[in-house]
């Protein structure tokens, strides 16, 4: 889930976008590519307490970003039980959430037009391939500026149903999220429809 972004003075909030997601990109890929290494998650989560104190956003801030993918790890988790052992599962979850909460840190200690910007700029050599850098870097943003709108509407659904009493069960509350966030990407297409973006 992404973050949104917060004032800071820290030599990660100055740094250049470009280079802050150059890193990020390194250190997802050695992440990923090091799955066998059991040292992988505490070198990973190590790496994450480090970023968030030097951002000076603290361990509350780090807990915040668990907190709110909790449940789509403890579904992540579940899953993988059932095909692997317990520690493979837990390995591979914990080196999900490790690339989640550092995604999370570049965007806490980054604007997203810098994001976007730096985006369209490292896009800009694959025009000669076809690809529309500024188009790239509209999907990103709006990527960007629409999960936390889900998160909204996911929080109101688990909201009005504790207040009606309704259990909160993945079936009552994924079908009502999914009504919503597909009518929220209907506005948004008629929104850019509306702009002449196709």
């Amino acid at each position: 889930m992404i973050a949104l972004y917060r004032e800071g003075t820290s030599p990660l909030h100055r740094a250049p976008a470009g280079a802050k997601v150059l890193v990020f990109m390194i250190v997802a890929l050695a992440i990923t590519l090091s799955a066998e290494n059991p040292f992988t998650v505490p070198v990973a989560a190590a790496l994450a307490i480090i970023g968030y104190l030097a951002a000076g956003l603290g361990l509350g801030t780090l807990l915040a970003q668990i907190s709110v993918v909790r449940w789509v790890i403890v579904i992540m988790l579940v899953t993988q039980l059932i095909f692997l052992p317990p520690l493979a599962a837990a390995t591979n979850t914990g080196r999900v959430l490790a690339v989640i909460v550092l995604a999370a840190l570049i965007t806490l200690t980054t604007r997203i037009p810098a994001l976007l910007d730096a985006t369209e700029h490292a896009l800009g050599p694959l025009r000669r391939f076809g690809v529309d850098p500024a188009r790239v870097g509209l999907l990103l943003g709006m990527t960007i500026t629409t999960i936390p709108v889900i998160m909204g509407i996911a929080t109101r659904i688990r909201d009005a149903q504790r207040a009606r009493g309704v259990p909160v069960r993945p079936a009552t509350f994924v079908v009502p999220l999914l009504i919503l966030s597909l009518k929220h990407s209907d506005e948004l297409a008629d929104a850019l429809a509306a702009r002449g973006i196709d």
